[in-house]
């Protein structure tokens, strides 16, 4: 998975390349596997051993990040958030332009 970021001032790009890696565990996870159930107006989902996220065995084997290089006059941004929205509808592209079928709700209803 390749990952983009113009963040500024890069002062720590291997804590911005971990920040990336983790939001696109998350954009997995929301991609391919998310939702919450209620049952009787309570959820059903206790914890992660009942919440299915992206682990090892389905993540990619590298994230490459590349990150937008500014010079040190150019204010820092966060990091945090920026990585994880775009992943959902980048898989969702992919999943079109492998098979031509759109699909608009999360999950995406396949096997990663």
């Amino acid at each position: 998975m390749h990952m983009a970021i113009d963040c500024g001032f890069a002062a720590n790009p291997e804590r911005i390349e971990s920040q990336m890696q983790g939001a696109a565990v998350m954009g997995m996870t929301t991609a391919l596997h998310s939702g919450i159930t209620f049952e009787d107006g309570a959820v059903v989902q206790e914890n992660f051993y009942d919440y299915d996220v992206v682990r090892a065995d389905n993540f990619p084997r590298k994230v490459v990040t590349h990150i937008a290089k500014h010079p040190f006059s150019v204010h820092a941004t966060g990091v945090g958030e920026p990585g994880m929205p775009p992943v959902p509808p980048a898989i969702a592209n992919a999943l079109f332009a492998a098979t031509g079928e759109r699909r608009r709700r999360l999950p995406l209803g396949i096997d990663a």
